[in-house]
């Protein structure tokens, strides 16, 4: 089904960068491409890779470098240069776990066990909070817009201090979400009374327009409405957005996914799935009424789901994804003329990575494409069969289970050829992620390789390297 192109409004590209943030360089090349594909701006989440200054020094990365003042204005003067705005987007109530993960600041957790969302009730929290927007907005000359996060405040209610606030008539736990908000919000127009403000919608879903009217947001945010699914609900979505336009705020954004949304731990971006949120994002955009202002729509690339879980899908692979959703909102629709375009520009073949042959040599096309190539069939490998369920083959389960090596009786003819399979096994893995580890230090820290390759590699690496160490352990009991 055609739908029309994405209304006028800007095209933001997400850039996660909490986890694999890219070396100066390959973000260059990135935002190059970025610009090719007609890419508007970039919302840019820094999280413990900007270079915070101050007591505010420690939240900065321990495990690579955070950028320095010098880089971060670079790329900003270079995204500019190249047509496209920055936005960066600072948390400042729910996923502040790379802030309340230290020591010193565990004391402005809502709850002791939840690390992501901030206490409403400390003065000292608005304060953190401040001064960290203060770092970022003044590391950004001429900046007009700022995203202020608030998803996902988990556990919100939860803390001593919020039950007792609780306990008087009246409050609820969306006043308190509304009021903190509020309050952020307000400080950041009292400095910066230009300001455009935006915010995730998610935790206003379920609240009411005269809730939402009455709150004292009107006026002050934008919200942003995130859906990264395939299936995304057409007539909810645009019945969100009435509701948020009939309380006054007519101003709002949407929020789709070209990566990091499959699940927690995806290694290659199926690039189908993103293309068909996008259809869902077109037809919602098709269905608003004329009251309804949509500013533009953020298309996320997460690289975490938050501070602490393991990597999302790495930017090269998910490039195929970009172009084909962005084409797809130029379009209206996936079309014979959008998978063209999106093949051309790239000098590929297909628009699933892992289907993709090169249509051109030049390396400039497609920033990543060697790393995106070695990736793809390294990870076929580790999801084929005979390896990933080594430990459960005929010959393993029938000639060296678990209770042959606690006794160390085995038939040393089979177990040897146990061995053998699961050594050349080995060798191929090995040989496989030297490549990737060599091409990914290039593009990423090397931090980012070695977290890369213990998350993916590493689980299935371990049994095979148990089961040649276990043989060779137990052949000597039985040979002479």
């Amino acid at each position: 089904m055609k739908c029309d192109p994405w209304p006028k409004g800007k095209k933001l590209v997400h850039l996660d960068l909490k986890g694999a943030p890219p070396r100066v360089e390959y973000l260059r090349r990135l935002i190059e491409l970025f610009s090719q594909l007609g890419v508007d701006g970039l919302l840019v989440e820094y999280e413990d890779v900007f270079p915070y200054e101050g007591e505010l020094k420690l939240l900065q990365a321990t495990v690579q470098p955070a950028y320095s003042q010098e880089e971060v204005l670079s790329m900003q003067e270079f995204a500019r240069f190249k047509g496209m705005e920055v936005i960066p987007l600072v948390q400042t109530f729910g996923h502040m776990e790379f802030v309340l993960k230290h020591r010193p600041m565990w004391h402005l957790r809502e709850t002791s066990h939840c690390v992501g969302t901030l206490n409403p009730h400390r003065e000292e929290g608005v304060k953190l909070v401040m001064e960290m927007v203060r770092q970022v907005v003044e590391l950004h000359p001429g900046l007009d817009t700022l995203h202020i996060g608030a998803d996902e405040v988990y556990m919100l209610g939860e803390g001593e201090e919020s039950k007792l606030w609780l306990t008087s008539p009246g409050h609820t736990v969306e006043q308190l979400f509304l009021s903190h908000v509020t309050k952020v919000a307000k400080a950041i127009k009292e400095v910066w009374p230009h300001m455009t403000i935006i915010m995730w919608d998610d935790m206003m879903r379920g609240m009411s327009q005269d809730t939402l009217k009455a709150s004292g947001l009107v006026g002050l945010v934008q919200p942003m409405l995130w859906d990264y699914t395939p299936n995304l609900d057409v007539d909810k979505t645009v019945s969100l957005l009435q509701k948020y336009c009939s309380a006054g705020m007519a101003d709002v954004w949407a929020a789709s996914s070209f990566k990091g949304s499959t699940s927690v731990y995806t290694c290659v971006t199926c690039t189908q799935r993103h293309v068909d949120n996008h259809l869902q994002w077109l037809k919602v955009a098709a269905s608003l009424s004329p009251g309804v202002n949509l500013k533009g729509i953020a298309i996320t690339g997460w690289q975490r789901y938050d501070h602490l879980s393991v990597l999302c899908e790495l930017m090269p692979v998910a490039l195929p994804s970009l172009a084909a959703c962005l084409q797809t909102l130029l379009h209206g629709q996936f079309s014979a003329e959008a998978h063209s375009k999106v093949t051309e520009v790239l000098g590929i073949s297909a628009v699933e990575v892992e289907a993709m042959e090169r249509t051109s040599a030049a390396d400039s096309l497609f920033p990543g494409r060697r790393l995106a190539e070695l990736i793809v069939e390294l990870n076929s490998l580790l999801n084929s069969e005979d390896i990933r369920f080594f430990e459960s083959n005929m010959f393993v389960r029938g000639w060296f289970s678990p209770y042959h090596r606690q006794r160390r009786t085995v038939t040393p003819l089979i177990t040897m050829q146990i061995h053998s399979q699961a050594a050349t096994y080995l060798a191929m893995l090995q040989q496989k992620v030297e490549s990737v580890r060599e091409e990914m230090v290039h593009l990423y820290p090397e931090s980012t390789a070695q977290e890369w390759i213990e998350e993916h590699v590493s689980p299935v690496v371990a049994p095979l390297q148990r089961i040649t160490e276990d043989i060779g352990a137990c052949v000597k009991e039985m040979v002479p």
